[in-house]
């Protein structure tokens, strides 16, 4: 059979997001997916519908409180009958939002409401439906699911960094032993990364256009010259929670859109820099794995804890990061006043924060299953005592410019000592002792271990 499976298998997802990692990004569907933005879709035209006959236009009058109650069930309970509906529907028109104009004008009718059928989709272009139901779905399900687990992160990483504020380490720049630090100080750093983001991201904006078929109000105006219809779009797509663009081509102009992917790459990048760093740091034993009862480690070695959740989230970024760049490079431009390569690059929205919030959720696994190992840390420091040539140079330094030192070149005469060299602590005592300096400052240099040259490194962790 060449290989060939003898019986097809049932219809399987494709994405693993929809299958194997199903649970984890769940909450992004109700609104990232395309049931969440017919929902929306929904939404704005029975809002748009009591707009227009609270203003009494065209011979409507206010509708009585249970009649928009009523119209506001179509949206509050848009379920599985209506998915269903819009489907067929969409088969035959080969038009989601005018399938959506039609279940709407199909409800109206049941629900006795056919006076203000016409009112439906009034003077709209499919675009004024879409760009307030991509603004309401992308705002809630980023203020919602993908923020608040963010935040988690950031919480967590806050957390670690006061608890392993005093956590003496040595510090590698370019792969060598440098300067020492703490751990708390390098976790604070992420945490203060990732928070500047997160604040950028809060605060972005969510716009919709709502001016009709290239952004003109023209049909508004053919309909009823005496109403302001610019004030009437300002005032409805405020109402629904969302900001406006009041200029604009037939589409919404998805800057909005790419501003906040770009800061979502962003936020992306950095948290993939935390995974990275964080695997480095379990294969030098900072940190110890917990061991997860029942699980396996290595499929050919028991005495394995592999990082996966580390290398899971390094992958899902990366992916999420591509995705992202994809959507902001994409929907930064569209050919005069419209083309049709936005409608499928959105429909990748939930794609791309759906493998960010994997990443997330496998952060925050990562982390809480984690120890750190400070007698690895304080050993590591131990076979490091050259890190404290810096600050024997600059103490140096320092009394020379104080002229209580004749010495040419700290630099250098450290230099020679340190460079290719490894010196141990009877060294550097010995050195300290037959420098031309102060015996305040021998006394000084000679207090410094490597554990204690931190600076102020905990005071800045407990920020």
């Amino acid at each position: 059979m060449n290989g060939s499976p003898v019986t097809a298998l049932p219809p399987q997802p494709l994405s693993p997001l929809d299958g194997r990692y199903r649970d984890a990004v769940a909450p992004l569907g109700e609104f990232l997916s395309e049931a969440g933005l017919n929902r929306a879709r929904v939404e704005v035209e029975v809002e748009w519908l009591i707009a227009l006959t609270d203003r009494s236009l065209f011979g409507s009058s206010p509708l009585p409180d249970a009649d928009r109650q009523r119209l506001r069930a179509l949206y509050a309970y848009f379920g599985p009958a209506e998915i269903a509906w819009l489907a067929a529907k969409e088969a035959v028109t080969r038009h989601d939002v005018k399938a959506v104009e039609y279940l709407v004008r199909d409800r109206l009718a049941a629900l006795g409401l056919d006076r203000i059928a016409e009112l439906t989709h009034f003077a709209c272009t499919s675009e004024d439906i879409n760009s307030a139901a991509y603004a309401l779905t992308v705002q809630r399900a980023v203020r919602g699911v993908w923020l608040p687990k963010l935040r988690e992160v950031i919480a967590v990483l806050e957390g670690l960094a006061n608890e392993h504020a005093d956590a003496a380490m040595l510090a590698r720049t370019h792969g060598q032993p440098a300067t020492p630090t703490t751990m708390g100080k390098e976790l604070a750093v992420f945490a203060w990364r990732l928070s500047r983001v997160a604040h950028q991201i809060e605060a972005s904006e969510f716009l919709a256009k709502f001016s009709g078929a290239t952004g003109t109000f023209s049909a508004h105006i053919a309909a009823d010259p005496d109403v302001d219809w610019p004030q009437l779009s300002r005032e409805f797509i405020a109402g629904l929670g969302i900001g406006l663009n009041p200029l604009t081509t037939q589409i919404e102009s998805h800057d909005w859109q790419v501003e906040l992917y770009d800061r979502a790459r962003h936020a992306g990048g950095i948290l993939h820099n935390l995974a990275t760093d964080a695997w480095t740091y379990i294969s030098l034993g900072y940190f110890a794995q917990i061991p997860v009862a029942g699980a396996t480690g290595s499929s050919t070695m028991p005495h394995k804890i592999n990082p996966i959740r580390f290398e899971n989230a390094e992958a899902n970024l990366e992916i999420a990061g591509g995705l992202f760049a994809t959507l902001a490079s994409t929907l930064v431009t569209s050919r005069m006043q419209r083309d049709l390569t936005d409608s499928t690059t959105q429909r990748n929205i939930g794609v791309a924060f759906g493998h960010s919030l994997l990443a997330l959720d496998n952060l925050l696994r990562g982390l809480d299953s984690i120890s750190l190992s400070r007698d690895v840390l304080l050993a590591d420091l131990d076979a490091n005592w050259e890190v404290l040539a810096e600050a024997i140079q600059t103490v140096v330094r320092a009394e020379i410019a104080a002229g209580r030192s004749s010495i040419s070149d700290p630099y250098a005469l450290l230099k020679d000592l340190t460079r290719g060299h490894r010196v141990g602590r009877a060294d550097l005592a010995a050195f300290v002792q037959g420098l031309d300096i102060s015996d305040a400052a021998k006394a000084r240099l000679l207090a410094l271990t490597p554990a204690t040259y931190v600076g102020v490194a905990e005071r800045l962790a407990r920020r």
